[in-house]
């Protein structure tokens, strides 16, 4: 009721600016696993990729962009609300294995989504893809139509076998809305397809539309390919023969992505809304161990706080507002997203919610830096480890807990890291500089204590 409320009082007060005809449309497209290499216009050596090309070449870049989170439910938390997801309590993955710590966890109904706030100033919105904020079964409030999306087609567990849908908690999870729904077909086609279709019935009034796509996550398959997962619990998981058929493999997913954003460009401008349609394209994490799409220059991958596990490309695409071709190295991250969609819709949060994210819109229309601030992370593994880093300028500290008890924060390991120097992270400076160590480990610890503080309550998780 009190959400409600507040929505309200938004849609009564928001500037006129908010209603007029030209406000934009919104395509947030988030890939699954894809590092930095991901595609071939920041880097993939072994095919290409057109499409996506294409939206950077009439786009910006963004070389220097990161994920919230080192893996998947995190991120999304932090880009739904633009607020780091420790606020959330969603500091992990929430996982399948109903007696796993994280597994009763989810995005809380006291939260407010990006999609709840241009809900509320009229914009048709809609969740094409995967979900992973909860799990219904443990609570309806988990569900996607709860957060501010009046369309949802997808899946709500961490990933789901591309042909069979059937989930990594081995239960069938493709759905319509709150309809279980069996529907042939290969994932990111389905995703593709059901993406334009909203374009085209959405095109009389603004829109947001999110697609979080399953590619490149596992099961690996390609179109053609045979289930690999069974409600039974059957999980054939694909091995490589060799160094190719793992890249065909690799080009076989990650083409489909981009087919797909070359239909959703044909399908606004076909229509006459690329001109006042924003296209964002970037990842969750970096890459996977089941694919090379990491940069061979950054350590680490997927889970990891090192550079490789949450530097990602970033492209935006909007013809005639962002300059074509254009790139910046300023810092961002996945958390400046729903500032920058509710500054360009002329949204105005309550003044008691603070976010996290700044809006891009200044960087991305007029090319201007943003004010210099640090950057934070905070992973917490399926297995209950913990690291953290904090981003400030050049320097990038590194806190690794070896050897702790699962869940705690015991046994802290220092690195610290000159990234314009070192960008691979490969010399430790913690042992040279300690006093600069010490002071940004004093300010890591404050912002996660802030975190900490008025985070929502969840049921589970390694501390209680």
């Amino acid at each position: 009721m009190m959400k409600r409320l507040v929505c309200l009082l938004i849609f009564l007060f928001t500037s006129s600016f908010a209603f007029a005809d030209d406000r934009p449309n919104f395509v947030i497209i988030m890939v699954d696993d894809m590092g930095y290499a991901g595609i071939s216009c920041f880097g993939n050596p072994y095919f290409q990729t057109p499409e996506i090309d294409r939206l950077a070449a009439e786009g910006m870049r963004l070389t220097d962009f990161h994920s919230s989170g080192t893996v998947c439910s995190p991120t999304r938390a932090g880009l739904l609300t633009g607020r780091y997801q420790q606020r959330a309590g969603i500091e992990a993955v929430i996982h399948p294995v109903r007696s796993h710590p994280e597994h009763r966890k989810g995005l809380q109904t006291s939260e407010v989504t990006f999609a709840e706030m241009l809900q509320s100033q009229g914009y048709a919105t809609a969740l094409i893809g995967k979900w992973h904020q909860g799990y219904v079964h443990n609570s309806d409030d988990f569900h996607p139509q709860n957060h501010g999306f009046d369309q949802f087609i997808g899946y709500h567990s961490g990933n789901i076998d591309f042909v069979s849908h059937v989930g990594d908690h081995n239960e069938h999870d493709w759905w319509h809305g709150r309809e279980e729904t069996k529907e042939e077909g290969y994932v990111t086609d389905l995703i593709n397809a059901y993406a334009v279709d909203f374009i085209q019935r959405s095109r009389d009034q603004p829109f947001c539309l999110y697609i979080p796509h399953l590619a490149i996550h596992n099961p690996v398959q390609t179109p053609g390919d045979p289930p690999r997962r069974t409600e039974d619990g059957g999980w054939n998981r694909w091995k490589p023969a060799d160094h190719d058929e793992r890249i065909e493999k690799y080009r076989g997913m990650t083409l489909p992505i981009d087919q797909g954003v070359g239909q959703i460009r044909k399908k606004l401008t076909e229509l006459g809304l690329d001109r006042k349609t924003l296209v964002l394209f970037f990842s969750d994490n970096g890459a996977a161990n089941d694919f090379p799409s990491g940069s061979p220059g950054l350590r680490g991958n997927k889970g990891s706080v090192y550079e490789g596990g949450h530097k990602v490309p970033f492209i935006a695409w909007w013809p005639g507002r962002i300059a074509a071709g254009s790139k910046s190295d300023v810092p961002a991250i996945t958390l400046d997203v729903m500032p920058t969609l509710l500054s360009l819709a002329g949204v105005q949060l309550p003044a008691d919610r603070r976010l996290d994210g700044v809006d891009l819109s200044p960087l991305l229309l007029r090319r201007q830096t943003l004010e210099s601030r640090p950057l934070y992370w905070a992973s917490l593994s399926n297995n209950g480890g913990r690291s953290e880093a904090m981003r400030d300028g050049p320097w990038k500290l590194v806190v690794q807990h070896p050897r702790a008890a699962k869940g705690s924060f015991e046994s802290e390991r220092l690195e610290l890291y000159r990234l314009d120097q070192d960008p691979s992270e490969s010399n430790n400076l913690a042992g040279q500089h300690r006093a600069q160590a010490a002071q940004m480990l004093s300010r890591l610890k404050d912002w996660y204590a802030d975190t900490q503080r008025t985070a929502t309550p969840q049921f589970g998780g390694w501390r209680r």
